[in-house]
């Protein structure tokens, strides 16, 4: 092969004009290799070329390559490129990193919307939303969308309305805004105007997105709304419409992996405790594969919300304890609190995995200093450690978490909570005091929606069970003026016949007479010994009372649901058992007896002829008994016998 021929020494290189007229045209189509290839050109003639260097960075970015794109900017040491380097280090998911080089930056709108893009990251919502006020006024592309979704992020949901009322922007404005105001009316628990929304924002998408893109860019552009719209149906109890668009997306494998990541950890919210294999084997597929641990890949750890990251997280290990693999739990229960360290769901599976374990005690003391150590989120913590301490028979311990929680503290479901486990704990002047303290708390009360009328009965009926006649008058006596209602008046004047017989007689005559109870002489009725019967009436009256007891007892008599084995779905029960499993194996229909192999009996020589072996086996006659005793050989093994076996 001749040699290719030298280029020329006295050719003369292109000219910088003619390179960065060719760097401007790749740029604007979007052709970034080509667009670094002419940068490259451009630094070989001019290596401190300025412009060159940060057309390449650029370029770099652009192309997702932020390794290179690094390593551009650490060569240029004389160059200031802090906020390409901030913002690819953002990119890399290197978020502390990013804000330390950012803090360098001059503050103009590109690095507060950084900025805020790296603190929204972090999880630290509320100075995102602060740098998005103070960008309010700049003319920011989709600025409204990210101050929603930090708004939502935030816990602060409630605030989106008023902040675009304020921005005077509609909701509709694009099918962005719409989805991230249909996520903040989910979080407000108002599924049927973010269904209605969500629904909206879908059909502004596809009118807008079909104009430039491709029915499968489309889908992938929208599947966020779509998955969204499925967990609405979800919640709004449309289970069989939620799960069969959940299996048919996981399916198609739209190119989307957080929408696909939500999916598959809605779909398994959705089945529970079943199929708990198939669960675990979808969660497999959104790990990193390289790591022994579960893991996401780093696609999705950057792309999905701390909320989600960490719903995925809880339900991995929540199927783990419904399937019995306490090893993978514990070890995974042990990294979630590094994961997740401002929340306390972690803090929540570790108690159940204890309980798992049987160490309820253990699993109520965890919970018990944890809410002592983060008070502002001490209510999830206690009303949990309530639920352990109740189901393991320890009522003091849960009556103690629900009196710490003030937020519920007097409410009626709380109060009668409280009480009827101080009950069961034998503390009968705790559980008083605590409707003395309710009683109390509402009588100050302002507001509107008072429930002294539901406490108060409650709480002379149990004065008056345990013998507190004279505070339980003295409450039915309130309620009377107060509320004058008629079932008080009645417990009134019972209890004061035990206390005060003239003032119960006082109100006795509050009360409005039963109408056909004037003919009737009290005293005289009262000093007859009963009704007799009519002769000839006992046996069938005793018939009549024979009859209704068989009533009752049939009504008594429930029909209590059958218990299955863990894991069993009667919908599904798959063949029966075979009924002759627990008789022995030769009482069975099946059993085949083995069959005698009658080749050892046979006889080979000519007919009366003696084998030697009948010879050597001839016991001689003794002078006890005229009878001769032989014993039988086993019959030989056979290869060809077990054959025809095998093949029966």
């Amino acid at each position: 092969m001749p040699p290719k021929p030298k280029a020329s020494a006295s050719q003369p290189p292109p000219a910088i004009e003619d390179l960065f007229s060719s760097l401007h045209r790749h740029i604007d189509k979007s052709e970034y290799q080509q667009a670094v290839r002419v940068a490259d050109q451009v630094l070989a003639i001019k290596p401190s070329d300025v412009d060159a260097i940060q057309c390449k960075v650029v370029a770099l970015i652009k192309d997702d390559k932020f390794d290179d794109a690094l390593s551009v900017i650490h060569n240029v040491p004389m160059l200031d490129l802090s906020f390409h380097k901030a913002y690819c280090l953002y990119r890399q998911n290197k978020l502390d990193e990013a804000t330390v080089c950012l803090k360098g930056v001059e503050r103009d709108n590109d690095a507060l919307v950084l900025e805020a893009q790296i603190l929204y990251r972090l999880g630290k919502a509320d100075a995102c939303v602060d740098v998005y006020q103070k960008l309010q006024h700049s003319k920011i592309e989709n600025l409204e969308v990210n101050l929603v979704a930090g708004l939502v992020s935030g816990g602060k949901a409630s605030q989106v309305q008023r902040a675009l009322e304020a921005w005077r922007i509609k909701p509709t404005t694009t099918f962005e805004l719409a989805f991230n105001t249909a996520c903040s009316l989910i979080e407000n628990y108002n599924y049927t105007d973010a269904e209605q929304l969500l629904l909206t924002a879908r059909r502004i998408g596809q009118e807008i997105l079909t104009d430039y893109l491709e029915e499968d860019e489309i889908e992938i552009e929208l599947a966020p709304i779509s998955v969204q719209l499925a967990y609405v149906q979800q919640v709004l109890g449309q289970l069989q419409e939620s799960t069969s668009f959940y299996v048919d997306f996981i399916e198609r494998k739209v190119d989307d992996e957080s929408s696909l990541a939500v999916a598959v950890n809605n779909l398994i919210a959705l089945k529970g405790s079943r199929n708990v294999s198939d669960g675990l084997k979808k969660l497999d597929k959104l790990k990193e594969k390289d790591s022994q641990n579960f893991q996401l890949t780093q696609a999705l750890d950057m792309k999905l919300s701390q909320k989600n990251k960490e719903a995925i997280y809880a339900n991995r290990l929540l199927l783990l304890l419904h399937g019995n693999k306490m090893d993978q739990a514990r070890e995974l229960c042990a990294a979630l609190p590094a994961l997740f360290p401002e929340s306390v769901v972690p803090i929540l599976l570790q108690a159940a995995v204890l309980v798992r374990e049987n160490k309820a005690a253990k699993a109520e003391e965890l919970l018990g200093q944890c809410a002592e150590k983060f008070p502002e989120k001490s209510k999830l913590l206690l009303l949990a450690r309530a639920q352990i301490a109740a189901s393991a028979s320890h009522p003091h311990v849960a009556a103690e978490s629900l009196s710490k929680i003030p937020d519920i503290q007097h409410l009626p479901a709380t109060v009668a909570t409280i009480v009827a486990l101080k009950e069961r704990a034998g503390d009968n002047e705790g559980a008083a005091a605590v409707l003395d303290s309710a009683i109390k708390w509402w009588s100050n009360s302002m507001t509107e929606d008072n429930k002294l009328s539901i406490l108060m009965p409650e709480a002379a009926s149990f004065k008056l069970r345990h013998g507190q006649e004279e505070e339980a008058s003295q409450l039915y006596e309130e309620i009377v003026k107060n509320h004058k209602s008629t079932d008080a008046l009645v417990g009134l004047v019972t209890t004061l016949a035990h206390v005060n017989v003239e003032k119960a007689e006082i109100y006795e005559k509050q009360l409005k007479a039963l109408p056909g109870l004037k003919a009737v002489d009290v005293d005289n009725l009262e000093k007859t010994s009963g009704a007799k019967p009519m002769e000839g009436t006992a046996a069938a009256a005793s018939a009549m009372q024979e009859e209704v007891k068989n009533k009752e007892k049939a009504k008594r008599k429930r029909k209590r649901k059958p218990k299955y084995p863990k894991g069993f779905d009667p919908a599904n029960p798959g063949p029966p058992p075979d009924p002759e499993r627990w008789l022995p194996r030769r009482e069975r229909s099946s059993y085949r007896p083995k069959r005698k192999d009658k080749r050892a009996a046979q006889i080979r020589g000519s007919q009366g002829a003696v084998t030697k072996q009948d010879k050597q086996e001839a016991a001689p006659s003794t002078s006890k008994s005229n009878q001769a005793t032989t014993k039988s050989a086993p019959a030989p093994s056979s290869s060809k016998a077990s054959k025809k076996k095998s093949r029966r």
